[in-house]
């Protein structure tokens, strides 16, 4: 009996590694479909633009308030380290590398992952499950060229410019509160955060967000358009895309640092 149930179960465990290995062949083939369609044909405009306002100016709002709570507290945590060692001018030049390097792009790309992600995900979902997509290849109208790219177009357009006013609006709300509420003194804050803060830190922020949105799109636009039969379906694909991104999402950044910085520091920037 015991021998019986190890041999169920690695044959669980090997049906799990094919199905997974499987879906990410077949992720891996609609990203390369996606990429090619996206240099060889051009998108619609308005599906383009439509996508834009649905991505970027519709996740202003939370992408914003992410990052101005982000900004506050990091300043205040700093604050509260630095007063320690009489560092407090510090605080804001920490602030700021912090949030054009690392938590800029990545608490913006996992709010649009929540927020855009899920969407994409349940709509796409929906159009599989009655049988809309069947209809655009009947119609001989591709469903890559039709549904993804201008999304993934769109994503990685809005997401740079989302993360510039994360980073904006976190550095500005740091500052006020350093200033106003912390007493940290204002010109010395302030001149310590242009000289510790280097172009590159924010090049590695937008560069992050301009990959963060390409995965974004195309996981919550694999899972949709893949999704299985039914109601129960839709909402495991619109689960699935939410957790799949953001841990994809955290996963490469860890690399893209690691990349980033080693590229900067080679080439002197």
């Amino acid at each position: 009996m015991v021998g019986a149930g190890r041999c169920g179960m690695i044959t669980d465990v090997k049906a799990l590694v094919q199905q997974q290995l499987e879906g990410l062949g077949r992720y891996g083939l609609l990203c390369y479909e996606a990429l090619g369609s996206a240099v060889r044909r051009r998108p619609a405009f308005g599906d383009l633009l439509y996508q834009l306002y649905f991505v970027g100016v519709k996740s202003q709002s939370v992408v914003l308030v992410t990052g101005a709570f982000t900004g506050m507290v990091l300043c205040a945590q700093t604050y509260f380290q630095f007063h320690k060692v009489k560092m407090d001018t510090a605080t804001l030049a920490v602030v700021s590398v912090s949030m054009g390097s690392e938590l800029g792009p990545v608490l913006t790309a996992l709010m649009v992952a929540g927020r855009v992600g899920a969407a994409m995900a349940a709509e796409l979902g929906t159009m599989r499950v009655t049988e809309q997509i069947d209809a655009l290849r009947t119609l001989a109208a591709h469903p890559v060229d039709y549904l993804l790219v201008p999304r993934l177009l769109a994503t990685m357009i809005a997401l740079p410019l989302l993360t510039v006013e994360s980073i904006a609006i976190g550095i500005g709300a740091a500052y006020a509160v350093g200033v106003g509420l912390l007493g940290i003194d204002a010109a010395y804050s302030w001149h310590n955060m242009v000289r510790y803060t280097e172009v590159t830190d924010i090049s590695i922020g937008l560069t992050k967000s301009f990959v963060f949105g390409a995965i974004v799109a195309t996981i919550s636009c694999y899972k949709g358009m893949n999704c299985r039969e039914g109601a129960e379906g839709v909402g495991r694909a619109t689960t699935e895309a939410v957790v799949y991104a953001s841990i994809t999402i955290l996963i490469s950044n860890f690399f893209l640092t690691m990349f980033l910085s080693q590229l900067a520091y080679a080439t002197g920037y």
